[in-house]
Protein backbone atom coordinates (compact mmCIF):
# COMPACT_ATOMS: atom_id res chain seq x y z
CA UNK A 1 0.00 0.00 0.00
CA UNK A 2 1.53 3.74 -0.49
CA UNK A 3 2.37 5.48 1.42
CA UNK A 4 0.25 8.43 0.33
CA UNK A 5 -2.52 6.04 1.61
CA UNK A 6 -2.28 6.26 5.22
CA UNK A 7 -0.38 7.15 8.20
CA UNK A 8 -0.24 6.40 11.32
CA UNK A 9 0.21 9.73 13.53
CA UNK A 10 3.86 10.85 14.17
CA UNK A 11 5.34 13.18 16.74
CA UNK A 12 5.11 16.77 16.72
CA UNK A 13 6.99 18.11 13.91
CA UNK A 14 10.34 20.32 14.39
CA UNK A 15 10.70 23.70 13.74
CA UNK A 16 12.44 24.76 10.89
CA UNK A 17 16.16 26.15 11.94
CA UNK A 18 15.30 29.57 10.45
CA UNK A 19 11.89 29.70 12.02
CA UNK A 20 14.03 28.94 15.28
CA UNK A 21 16.27 31.28 14.89
CA UNK A 22 14.31 34.31 14.42
CA UNK A 23 12.27 33.36 16.81
CA UNK A 24 14.89 33.84 19.21
CA UNK A 25 15.65 37.06 17.85
CA UNK A 26 12.26 37.79 18.64
CA UNK A 27 12.75 37.31 22.40
CA UNK A 28 15.12 38.91 22.71
CA UNK A 29 13.85 41.77 20.87
CA UNK A 30 12.46 44.07 23.98
CA UNK A 31 15.96 44.21 25.11
CA UNK A 32 16.49 46.37 22.65
CA UNK A 33 13.86 48.89 23.71
CA UNK A 34 11.16 51.15 21.56
CA UNK A 35 13.87 53.20 19.71
CA UNK A 36 13.76 50.56 17.11
CA UNK A 37 9.82 50.62 16.80
CA UNK A 38 9.90 53.72 15.97
CA UNK A 39 12.20 53.92 13.29
CA UNK A 40 11.16 51.10 11.28
CA UNK A 41 8.61 51.92 8.50
CA UNK A 42 5.31 49.87 9.08
CA UNK A 43 2.43 48.66 7.11
CA UNK A 44 -0.62 47.27 7.85
CA UNK A 45 -1.60 43.61 6.44
CA UNK A 46 -5.32 42.69 7.18
CA UNK A 47 -5.66 39.01 7.45
CA UNK A 48 -8.58 36.10 8.19
CA UNK A 49 -6.45 33.64 9.58
CA UNK A 50 -8.46 32.74 12.53
CA UNK A 51 -9.06 29.92 15.46
CA UNK A 52 -5.25 28.08 15.75
CA UNK A 53 -4.23 29.85 12.15
CA UNK A 54 -4.17 33.57 14.18
CA UNK A 55 -0.65 32.68 16.28
CA UNK A 56 0.79 30.90 13.60
CA UNK A 57 0.55 34.27 11.59
CA UNK A 58 1.40 36.24 14.18
CA UNK A 59 4.96 34.33 14.59
CA UNK A 60 5.12 34.26 10.65
CA UNK A 61 5.39 38.55 11.19
CA UNK A 62 7.48 38.33 14.28
CA UNK A 63 10.22 36.45 12.37
CA UNK A 64 9.89 38.95 9.08
CA UNK A 65 9.75 42.18 11.74
CA UNK A 66 13.01 40.00 13.71
CA UNK A 67 14.60 39.40 10.73
CA UNK A 68 15.44 42.92 9.77
CA UNK A 69 16.07 46.22 11.26
CA UNK A 70 13.80 48.60 8.62
CA UNK A 71 10.58 47.20 7.98
CA UNK A 72 7.28 46.43 10.53
CA UNK A 73 4.51 44.99 9.28
CA UNK A 74 1.31 45.16 11.51
CA UNK A 75 -0.96 42.33 11.14
CA UNK A 76 -4.73 42.79 12.34
CA UNK A 77 -7.05 39.92 12.54
CA UNK A 78 -10.67 41.41 10.46
CA UNK A 79 -12.76 38.40 10.87
CA UNK A 80 -13.54 35.67 7.92
CA UNK A 81 -12.41 36.29 4.45
CA UNK A 82 -16.10 37.97 4.00
CA UNK A 83 -15.81 40.57 7.19
CA UNK A 84 -12.23 41.24 6.45
CA UNK A 85 -13.01 41.91 2.53
CA UNK A 86 -16.17 44.07 3.55
CA UNK A 87 -13.62 46.17 6.37
CA UNK A 88 -11.50 46.73 3.47
CA UNK A 89 -13.84 48.40 0.88
CA UNK A 90 -15.65 50.47 4.31
CA UNK A 91 -11.65 51.89 5.04
CA UNK A 92 -11.11 52.66 1.46
CA UNK A 93 -13.17 54.68 0.77
CA UNK A 94 -12.01 57.10 3.22
CA UNK A 95 -8.75 56.26 2.65
CA UNK A 96 -7.59 54.56 5.86
CA UNK A 97 -7.10 50.82 4.27
CA UNK A 98 -4.21 48.78 4.82
CA UNK A 99 -1.04 48.15 2.33
CA UNK A 100 -1.85 44.84 2.20
CA UNK A 101 -4.98 42.31 2.74
CA UNK A 102 -5.71 39.01 2.33
CA UNK A 103 -8.99 38.17 0.34
CA UNK A 104 -10.25 34.40 -0.49
CA UNK A 105 -9.81 33.11 -3.75
CA UNK A 106 -13.86 33.49 -4.60
CA UNK A 107 -12.94 37.10 -4.61
CA UNK A 108 -10.19 36.78 -7.72
CA UNK A 109 -12.27 38.87 -10.41
CA UNK A 110 -14.10 41.12 -8.10
CA UNK A 111 -10.19 42.28 -6.43
CA UNK A 112 -8.86 42.41 -9.84
CA UNK A 113 -11.59 44.69 -11.40
CA UNK A 114 -11.84 46.95 -8.41
CA UNK A 115 -9.45 49.49 -9.80
CA UNK A 116 -7.59 49.39 -6.08
CA UNK A 117 -4.71 46.76 -6.53
CA UNK A 118 -1.50 47.30 -7.46
CA UNK A 119 -0.54 43.90 -9.23
CA UNK A 120 1.97 42.24 -7.01
CA UNK A 121 4.38 41.30 -9.98
CA UNK A 122 4.56 45.33 -10.74
CA UNK A 123 5.22 46.01 -7.37
CA UNK A 124 8.00 43.46 -6.74
CA UNK A 125 9.67 44.55 -10.36
CA UNK A 126 9.18 47.97 -8.82
CA UNK A 127 11.11 47.60 -5.50
CA UNK A 128 13.81 45.55 -6.89
CA UNK A 129 12.88 42.08 -6.24
CA UNK A 130 13.44 38.89 -9.07
CA UNK A 131 10.75 36.80 -8.19
CA UNK A 132 10.78 33.51 -10.54
CA UNK A 133 7.00 33.27 -10.85
CA UNK A 134 7.49 30.11 -13.01
CA UNK A 135 8.77 28.32 -10.08
CA UNK A 136 5.05 28.69 -8.24
CA UNK A 137 3.24 25.23 -8.36
CA UNK A 138 1.14 25.52 -11.72
CA UNK A 139 -2.52 24.95 -10.01
CA UNK A 140 -1.78 27.47 -7.24
CA UNK A 141 -0.70 30.36 -9.12
CA UNK A 142 -2.83 29.48 -11.95
CA UNK A 143 -5.47 30.21 -10.57
CA UNK A 144 -4.49 34.18 -10.34
CA UNK A 145 -2.20 34.62 -13.37
CA UNK A 146 -3.28 37.38 -15.93
CA UNK A 147 -0.41 37.41 -18.46
CA UNK A 148 1.38 34.89 -17.41
CA UNK A 149 1.56 36.25 -13.60
CA UNK A 150 -0.08 36.29 -10.41
CA UNK A 151 -2.13 39.58 -9.92
CA UNK A 152 -1.89 38.62 -6.54
CA UNK A 153 0.82 36.83 -3.76
CA UNK A 154 -1.02 33.19 -3.53
CA UNK A 155 -0.71 32.73 0.53
CA UNK A 156 -2.80 30.17 2.07
CA UNK A 157 -3.94 27.32 -0.61
CA UNK A 158 -5.19 23.72 0.24
CA UNK A 159 -7.82 21.65 -1.78
CA UNK A 160 -9.71 18.71 -0.51
CA UNK A 161 -9.05 15.29 0.48
CA UNK A 162 -10.71 12.29 1.64
CA UNK A 163 -9.92 11.36 5.44
CA UNK A 164 -11.27 8.79 7.22
CA UNK A 165 -11.28 6.74 10.71
CA UNK A 166 -8.56 3.71 9.65
CA UNK A 167 -10.05 1.89 12.76
CA UNK A 168 -13.47 2.01 11.18
CA UNK A 169 -12.50 0.33 8.06
CA UNK A 170 -10.55 -2.25 9.68
CA UNK A 171 -13.12 -3.18 11.86
CA UNK A 172 -15.71 -3.44 8.32
CA UNK A 173 -13.17 -5.14 6.42
CA UNK A 174 -10.95 -2.68 4.76
CA UNK A 175 -7.78 -2.64 6.37
CA UNK A 176 -6.33 -1.00 3.43
CA UNK A 177 -8.78 2.02 3.82
CA UNK A 178 -11.54 3.73 1.11
CA UNK A 179 -10.86 2.34 -2.31
CA UNK A 180 -10.42 4.74 -5.11
CA UNK A 181 -13.86 5.12 -7.06
CA UNK A 182 -17.24 6.45 -5.22
CA UNK A 183 -18.86 2.87 -6.17
CA UNK A 184 -16.55 1.20 -4.11
CA UNK A 185 -16.67 3.85 -1.42
CA UNK A 186 -20.45 3.72 -1.33
CA UNK A 187 -20.15 0.26 -0.35
CA UNK A 188 -18.20 0.89 2.45
CA UNK A 189 -19.82 3.31 3.91
CA UNK A 190 -23.34 1.42 3.93
CA UNK A 191 -20.84 -1.85 5.25
CA UNK A 192 -19.76 0.52 8.09
CA UNK A 193 -23.19 1.74 9.06
CA UNK A 194 -25.02 -2.56 8.46
CA UNK A 195 -22.38 -3.73 10.70
CA UNK A 196 -23.17 -1.31 13.38
CA UNK A 197 -19.50 0.72 13.60
CA UNK A 198 -20.85 4.12 13.14
CA UNK A 199 -24.38 5.31 12.59
CA UNK A 200 -22.17 8.21 11.13
CA UNK A 201 -20.26 7.12 8.07
CA UNK A 202 -19.55 10.25 5.97
CA UNK A 203 -20.16 14.03 7.55
CA UNK A 204 -21.26 16.47 5.28
CA UNK A 205 -18.92 19.50 5.33
CA UNK A 206 -19.84 23.22 5.54
CA UNK A 207 -17.99 23.87 2.47
CA UNK A 208 -19.78 20.64 0.60
CA UNK A 209 -20.11 23.11 -2.51
CA UNK A 210 -16.73 23.64 -2.99
CA UNK A 211 -15.51 19.45 -2.61
CA UNK A 212 -18.06 17.60 -3.35
CA UNK A 213 -19.73 19.62 -6.71
CA UNK A 214 -16.60 21.89 -7.67
CA UNK A 215 -13.59 19.67 -7.19
CA UNK A 216 -16.02 17.06 -8.09
CA UNK A 217 -16.90 18.55 -11.79
CA UNK A 218 -12.63 19.59 -12.31
CA UNK A 219 -11.71 16.14 -11.08
CA UNK A 220 -14.22 14.47 -13.62
CA UNK A 221 -13.48 17.08 -16.43
CA UNK A 222 -16.80 18.33 -16.76
CA UNK A 223 -17.17 22.02 -17.50
CA UNK A 224 -18.97 24.14 -14.86
CA UNK A 225 -18.93 27.15 -16.81
CA UNK A 226 -18.40 28.35 -20.50
CA UNK A 227 -15.57 30.23 -21.21
CA UNK A 228 -12.90 27.75 -19.79
CA UNK A 229 -14.80 28.28 -16.45
CA UNK A 230 -15.16 31.94 -16.53
CA UNK A 231 -11.09 32.48 -17.36
CA UNK A 232 -12.08 33.69 -20.63
CA UNK A 233 -14.33 36.87 -20.06
CA UNK A 234 -16.97 37.98 -18.45
CA UNK A 235 -19.68 37.14 -20.20
CA UNK A 236 -19.20 33.01 -18.81
CA UNK A 237 -22.29 31.17 -18.16
CA UNK A 238 -23.06 28.30 -16.09
CA UNK A 239 -23.32 25.09 -17.61
CA UNK A 240 -22.87 22.39 -14.74
CA UNK A 241 -26.31 21.89 -14.37
CA UNK A 242 -26.52 20.19 -17.86
CA UNK A 243 -24.00 17.68 -16.73
CA UNK A 244 -25.26 14.03 -16.40
CA UNK A 245 -22.12 13.37 -14.10
CA UNK A 246 -22.56 16.34 -11.94
CA UNK A 247 -26.33 15.88 -11.63
CA UNK A 248 -25.77 11.89 -11.16
CA UNK A 249 -22.95 12.89 -8.26
CA UNK A 250 -25.78 15.10 -6.34
CA UNK A 251 -28.47 12.23 -6.61
CA UNK A 252 -26.17 10.19 -5.01
CA UNK A 253 -25.45 12.39 -1.98
CA UNK A 254 -29.14 12.72 -1.44
CA UNK A 255 -29.68 8.50 -1.49
CA UNK A 256 -26.91 8.62 1.07
CA UNK A 257 -28.47 11.50 3.09
CA UNK A 258 -31.90 9.54 2.99
CA UNK A 259 -30.13 6.36 4.38
CA UNK A 260 -28.26 7.71 7.18
CA UNK A 261 -24.77 7.23 5.55
CA UNK A 262 -24.38 10.89 4.86
CA UNK A 263 -25.18 12.99 8.32
CA UNK A 264 -25.51 16.82 8.35
CA UNK A 265 -23.81 17.66 11.60
CA UNK A 266 -26.90 19.62 12.97
CA UNK A 267 -27.34 23.47 14.82
CA UNK A 268 -24.40 24.43 16.43
CA UNK A 269 -22.17 21.51 15.55
CA UNK A 270 -19.07 21.26 13.76
CA UNK A 271 -18.27 18.67 10.75
CA UNK A 272 -14.80 19.02 11.12
CA UNK A 273 -15.27 18.08 14.82
CA UNK A 274 -17.66 14.97 14.32
CA UNK A 275 -14.87 13.34 12.40
CA UNK A 276 -11.89 14.03 14.92
CA UNK A 277 -14.42 13.29 17.94
CA UNK A 278 -14.92 9.84 16.21
CA UNK A 279 -18.58 10.31 15.79
CA UNK A 280 -18.36 10.09 11.78
CA UNK A 281 -16.33 8.06 9.98
CA UNK A 282 -15.51 9.89 6.98
CA UNK A 283 -15.41 13.44 5.67
CA UNK A 284 -13.93 15.52 2.75
CA UNK A 285 -12.25 18.43 4.11
CA UNK A 286 -9.23 20.73 3.11
CA UNK A 287 -5.96 19.55 3.91
CA UNK A 288 -5.57 22.46 6.32
CA UNK A 289 -7.55 20.05 8.81
CA UNK A 290 -3.95 18.18 9.17
CA UNK A 291 -3.09 20.40 12.64
CA UNK A 292 -7.02 19.95 13.96
CA UNK A 293 -6.85 16.25 13.54
CA UNK A 294 -3.10 15.04 14.24
CA UNK A 295 -4.02 16.84 17.41
CA UNK A 296 -7.40 16.04 18.53
CA UNK A 297 -7.59 12.38 16.84
CA UNK A 298 -7.58 9.98 19.35
CA UNK A 299 -7.96 6.83 16.94
CA UNK A 300 -5.70 5.29 14.41
CA UNK A 301 -6.70 7.68 11.25
CA UNK A 302 -5.77 8.34 7.45
CA UNK A 303 -6.39 10.61 4.41
CA UNK A 304 -6.56 9.73 0.74
CA UNK A 305 -7.23 11.38 -2.53
CA UNK A 306 -11.15 12.17 -3.64
CA UNK A 307 -12.75 9.66 -4.71
CA UNK A 308 -13.28 9.33 -8.89
CA UNK A 309 -15.98 7.68 -10.96
CA UNK A 310 -15.14 4.23 -12.70
CA UNK A 311 -13.84 4.33 -15.86
CA UNK A 312 -12.81 7.97 -15.52
CA UNK A 313 -9.43 8.63 -15.52
CA UNK A 314 -9.10 11.29 -11.82
CA UNK A 315 -7.78 15.14 -13.71
CA UNK A 316 -6.33 17.25 -10.79
CA UNK A 317 -8.08 19.45 -7.92
CA UNK A 318 -8.62 22.95 -7.66
CA UNK A 319 -7.71 25.23 -4.80
CA UNK A 320 -9.63 27.00 -1.97
CA UNK A 321 -7.44 29.38 0.69
CA UNK A 322 -6.49 32.84 -0.18
CA UNK A 323 -4.42 35.59 -1.86
CA UNK A 324 -2.24 38.74 -0.57
CA UNK A 325 -3.48 41.98 -2.53
CA UNK A 326 -1.45 45.29 -2.37
CA UNK A 327 -3.17 48.42 -1.99
CA UNK A 328 -3.30 51.18 -4.38
CA UNK A 329 -3.23 55.35 -2.42
CA UNK A 330 -0.19 53.99 0.11
CA UNK A 331 3.58 55.50 0.77
CA UNK A 332 6.29 54.63 -1.28
CA UNK A 333 7.52 53.44 1.73
CA UNK A 334 5.01 51.11 2.62
CA UNK A 335 5.34 49.57 -0.51
CA UNK A 336 8.80 48.88 0.31
CA UNK A 337 8.40 47.52 3.50
CA UNK A 338 5.44 45.21 1.68
CA UNK A 339 7.50 44.10 -1.55
CA UNK A 340 10.17 43.01 1.08
CA UNK A 341 7.20 41.20 3.76
CA UNK A 342 5.64 39.19 0.28
CA UNK A 343 9.54 38.40 -0.84
CA UNK A 344 9.95 36.86 2.94
CA UNK A 345 6.91 35.28 2.51
CA UNK A 346 7.34 33.77 -1.05
CA UNK A 347 10.52 32.42 0.11
CA UNK A 348 11.02 28.46 0.26
CA UNK A 349 12.17 28.66 3.99
CA UNK A 350 8.92 30.50 5.23
CA UNK A 351 6.67 28.22 2.68
CA UNK A 352 8.29 24.94 4.13
CA UNK A 353 7.35 26.50 7.56
CA UNK A 354 4.26 27.77 6.95
CA UNK A 355 3.09 24.55 5.45
CA UNK A 356 4.28 22.36 8.04
CA UNK A 357 2.54 24.65 10.16
CA UNK A 358 -0.63 24.43 8.85
CA UNK A 359 -1.13 22.14 6.14
CA UNK A 360 -2.08 24.27 3.49
CA UNK A 361 0.30 23.44 0.34
CA UNK A 362 3.50 25.37 0.05
CA UNK A 363 3.04 27.88 -2.79
CA UNK A 364 6.35 27.28 -4.80
CA UNK A 365 8.36 24.10 -6.15
CA UNK A 366 11.57 24.86 -4.09
CA UNK A 367 9.86 24.70 -0.69
CA UNK A 368 8.40 21.75 -2.14
CA UNK A 369 11.19 20.01 -2.83
CA UNK A 370 13.34 21.98 0.24
CA UNK A 371 10.79 19.34 2.35
CA UNK A 372 10.63 16.54 -0.13
CA UNK A 373 14.40 16.92 0.51
CA UNK A 374 14.84 17.00 4.06
CA UNK A 375 12.40 13.75 4.43
CA UNK A 376 9.23 15.64 5.64
CA UNK A 377 6.75 13.70 3.52
CA UNK A 378 8.53 10.14 4.06
CA UNK A 379 7.08 10.82 8.06
CA UNK A 380 4.32 12.94 7.21
CA UNK A 381 2.85 11.18 4.09
CA UNK A 382 -0.61 12.55 4.16
CA UNK A 383 0.77 16.08 4.09
CA UNK A 384 1.97 15.18 0.21
CA UNK A 385 -1.81 14.01 -0.63
CA UNK A 386 -2.92 17.44 -1.79
CA UNK A 387 0.16 18.74 -3.50
CA UNK A 388 0.29 15.26 -5.99
CA UNK A 389 -3.64 15.98 -6.04
CA UNK A 390 -3.26 19.34 -7.25
CA UNK A 391 -0.36 18.09 -9.85
CA UNK A 392 -2.27 15.28 -11.12
CA UNK A 393 -2.84 15.40 -14.65
CA UNK A 394 -2.48 18.35 -17.65
CA UNK A 395 -5.02 20.96 -16.63
CA UNK A 396 -8.01 21.53 -18.74
CA UNK A 397 -10.14 24.22 -18.81
CA UNK A 398 -12.53 22.41 -16.75
CA UNK A 399 -10.22 21.84 -14.28
CA UNK A 400 -7.67 25.02 -14.13
CA UNK A 401 -10.48 26.47 -11.63
CA UNK A 402 -13.02 28.93 -11.13
CA UNK A 403 -12.71 32.56 -12.22
CA UNK A 404 -16.50 34.07 -11.78
CA UNK A 405 -17.64 37.67 -10.62
CA UNK A 406 -18.92 37.86 -7.26
CA UNK A 407 -17.95 33.94 -7.10
CA UNK A 408 -19.18 34.35 -3.05
CA UNK A 409 -22.41 35.34 -3.35
CA UNK A 410 -22.67 32.69 -5.86
CA UNK A 411 -21.36 30.18 -3.79
CA UNK A 412 -23.88 30.95 -1.29
CA UNK A 413 -26.64 30.95 -4.04
CA UNK A 414 -25.68 27.23 -4.84
CA UNK A 415 -25.35 26.35 -1.01
CA UNK A 416 -28.53 27.40 -0.34
CA UNK A 417 -30.71 26.05 -3.29
CA UNK A 418 -28.98 22.27 -2.06
CA UNK A 419 -30.06 22.49 0.93
CA UNK A 420 -33.45 22.08 -0.39
CA UNK A 421 -32.07 18.53 -1.63
CA UNK A 422 -31.37 17.86 1.88
CA UNK A 423 -35.21 18.99 3.22
CA UNK A 424 -36.67 16.96 0.30
CA UNK A 425 -37.95 20.23 -1.37
CA UNK A 426 -36.14 20.29 -4.47
CA UNK A 427 -34.44 17.45 -6.83
CA UNK A 428 -31.22 17.47 -7.40
CA UNK A 429 -32.16 18.59 -11.08
CA UNK A 430 -34.32 21.46 -9.88
CA UNK A 431 -31.62 22.81 -7.23
CA UNK A 432 -28.65 22.91 -9.65
CA UNK A 433 -30.83 24.09 -12.33
CA UNK A 434 -32.00 27.50 -10.17
CA UNK A 435 -27.93 26.98 -8.93
CA UNK A 436 -26.90 27.98 -12.49
CA UNK A 437 -30.36 30.24 -13.63
CA UNK A 438 -30.00 32.45 -10.32
CA UNK A 439 -26.27 32.25 -10.48
CA UNK A 440 -26.33 33.40 -14.43
CA UNK A 441 -28.07 36.39 -13.39
CA UNK A 442 -25.18 37.57 -11.03
CA UNK A 443 -22.61 36.75 -13.84
CA UNK A 444 -24.56 39.28 -15.76
CA UNK A 445 -24.87 41.77 -13.06
CA UNK A 446 -21.13 41.45 -12.98
CA UNK A 447 -20.61 41.70 -16.36
CA UNK A 448 -22.21 45.36 -17.06
CA UNK A 449 -20.60 46.58 -13.93
CA UNK A 450 -17.01 45.66 -15.35
CA UNK A 451 -18.04 46.04 -18.83
CA UNK A 452 -14.30 47.00 -20.81
CA UNK A 453 -12.57 46.76 -17.32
Amino acid sequence: MSLLKRWRKPGRSTARKVAGVLALTVAMLPLAGGELAAETIKAEWWHAMRGRLTPIVEEMIANFNAGQDKYEIVGVLKGNYEETAAAMVAAYRVNEHPTLVQTSERAFLTMYNSGAIVPVPELMAREGYDIDWDNFIAPVAGFYLVDGKPAAMPFNSSTPIFWYNADNFEAAGFPDGPAETWQEVEKQLYAIKEQGISECPMSLPNDFVWSLIENYSAIHDQEFGTKANGFGGLDTEFTFNQSPVIVAQLERLQKWMNDGVLHIAGQGLNPEALFISGDCSTITASTAMHAAVESGAQFDWGATFMPHEEGMEPMNSTIGGGALWVLQNKSEEEYEAIAAFLNFVASPETQAWWSEQTGYVPITNAAYDMMKGEGYFEAHPTREIAIVQLNRGTPSDNSRGFRFGNHNQIFAITNEEIQGVWTGQSTPQQALDNSAARGNEVLRQFERLNAGG
